[in-house]
């Protein structure tokens, strides 16, 4: 008894472990930025239904495009007090 992987040439193996960790990592990355968005309590109920339409729909574009845009920044630069000398 044979198994599929006895009918695979060296070079489908080899793109085979290649192409399968960059999927399963794309795919980490668009289920992160789903995630994201639905816990989101930076946006309101429309965009974040919004927002999960464009990255189901749209699947790995639709995540890089929230990841860029989507995503709430943090504060540029925290202003402290001056120090008396």
């Amino acid at each position: 008894m044979t198994t599929c992987l006895a009918f695979l040439g060296i070079a489908e193996l080899v793109l085979m472990l290649v192409f399968l960790p960059v999927s399963l990592a794309l795919f980490a990355f668009w289920l992160w930025m789903l995630i994201h968005a639905i816990q989101n309590r930076g946006l309101n109920d429309s965009e974040r239904i919004v927002w999960v339409i464009v990255i189901v729909f749209v699947n790995l574009i639709g995540a890089l495009i929230y990841f860029f845009i989507g995503r709430p920044r943090g504060q540029a630069a925290v202003h402290l007090p001056p120090r008396s000398p």
